[in-house]
């Protein structure tokens, strides 16, 4: 349960209190009806709350004491570095689309990284319709992916090429894997 729900349930448990503690008055006449004025004027009952009216009563507003503050957005996930000697996912992108390749719509993707690099443990990650590329910090993390994606998937150095998702044509994945490889 939520704190935004709170209020709500607080509210749902004065009416069904004040709708039961409504009757213990009965002396047995017909209430009478109320009039528009008192209507317009005032939707609190008259009658003092009994006990279990006062602790069913909904939680504090911001001006009847502290309220919870939330941010407004999680915090960026810290994701590991990229080699320095590695091209970014970005610079892989522009490469690809200045030879030609697909790569429309691209996505920056590098928050499914995951959280502090323990997602896949990549540094960058780049969508496109052509090729998803992925940016590892080191080789081994990059050679250890493209192991598991074999056959659908290319490696130079810390950099994997992942057809998966983007259903490359074989016939193209040469084209992208000779303009990666001939990044420095």
């Amino acid at each position: 349960m939520t704190t935004r729900n709170l209020p709500a349930i607080g509210i749902l448990l004065v009416a069904v209190a004040l709708a039961a503690g409504c009757g213990s008055d009965d002396d047995g006449r017909p209430e009478a009806a109320p009039s528009a004025s008192s209507e317009s004027t005032s939707t609190a009952p008259t009658t003092p709350a009994s006990p279990d009216v006062a602790a069913a009563s909904p939680p504090p507003t911001a001006s009847q004491g502290p309220t919870e503050r939330r941010a407004a957005s999680p915090p960026p996930a810290v994701l590991p570095k990229r080699p320095a000697s590695a091209p970014g996912a970005k610079q892989v992108v522009d490469a690809f689309r200045a030879a030609g390749l697909k790569v429309s719509h691209p996505k920056d993707r590098s928050v499914d990284c995951g959280p502090d690099g323990l997602g896949l443990g990549c540094s960058e990650l780049v969508a496109t319709d052509g090729v998803t590329v992925y940016v590892f910090p080191d080789e081994t993390s990059a050679s250890d992916i493209a192991e598991t994606w074999s056959g659908q998937s290319y490696r130079r150095g810390a950099v994997v090429l992942n057809y998966l998702e983007a259903k490359t044509p074989a016939a193209d994945r040469p084209r992208y894997q000779k303009v990666l490889d001939g990044l420095r």
